[in-house]
């Protein structure tokens, strides 16, 4: 048995809603305080034991390759698993777990701008103990706009800025068994195939989340989380 803890990192997306930040890297590569998003997500991970780190790349993947190079200096070894073409999140996973070794038992998978300080141990227990090939974590739905709430006499009683609805979303945070390879497509997404098919077959489990979580889709995401790290707010791994 391996006792090396093999990560993925989703890293291929040009990120069309960021432009023009995106005209010159790739999505992971937009800067928060004057570091990488991904290198966030890499000390998360790095934290919580993971030892080597599948870069999934695509667009602009040279410049994710230039900064992490052999991994050495973020404390990782790192490997890339490059889209000549492109094959969906699903086909990239499946490609990039050809560069884990068979005797992995599981695989953290991530979306490359997903950031977190969830600890993996108790999403590992779920997985461990539940028999699924597949673990997602989920957090709640966040409320786009203010909530109000008032009383039966119809008297506000509080403003809660940018609650959250009473939903659970995926946060693109998995743990996978390895064995979970031939059950991807060669091209497509997870979600819509492999996840569809896990979830019939009731092998697809759930860890709902309430730690910080973010997954930068737009300028206002990457400003606000600017914030938050800047000021103090967001405590993200200690690394």
């Amino acid at each position: 048995m391996s006792d090396r803890f093999y990560a993925l990192s989703i890293a291929g997306g040009r990120g069309e809603r960021l432009r023009p930040l995106t005209d010159s890297r790739p999505k992971p590569m937009v800067e928060i305080n004057g570091k990488p998003l991904i290198a966030y997500q890499i000390d998360w991970m790095r934290s919580q034991g993971v030892t080597d780190v599948v870069f999934l790349t695509g667009y602009m993947g040279n410049i994710i390759q230039e900064y992490f190079g052999d991994g050495s200096d973020h404390g990782i070894n790192a490997l890339y698993s490059v889209e000549k073409t492109p094959l969906g999140r699903g086909g990239a996973i499946k490609q990039g777990l050809s560069l884990v070794p068979k005797d992995a038992k599981t695989v953290l998978v991530a979306n490359g701008d997903v950031i977190t300080n969830q600890p993996l141990e108790p999403i590992r227990e779920l997985h461990d103990s539940s028999g699924a090939f597949g673990t997602m974590m989920l957090v709640p739905y966040p409320s786009q706009y203010g909530v109000v709430e008032s009383d039966t006499q119809n008297v506000v009683t509080r403003f809660i800025e940018k609650g959250s609805l009473p939903f659970w979303i995926n946060a693109g945070v998995y743990l996978f068994d390895r064995q979970i390879e031939s059950m991807l497509p060669d091209i497509g997404d997870h979600e819509t195939s492999t996840f569809q098919d896990l979830a019939k077959q009731g092998r697809l489990s759930a860890f709902q989340s309430k730690m910080a979580w973010t997954s930068i889709e737009s300028p206002k995401d990457l400003s606000d989380i600017t914030d938050q790290i800047r000021e103090g707010r967001l405590v993200l791994a200690d690394v």
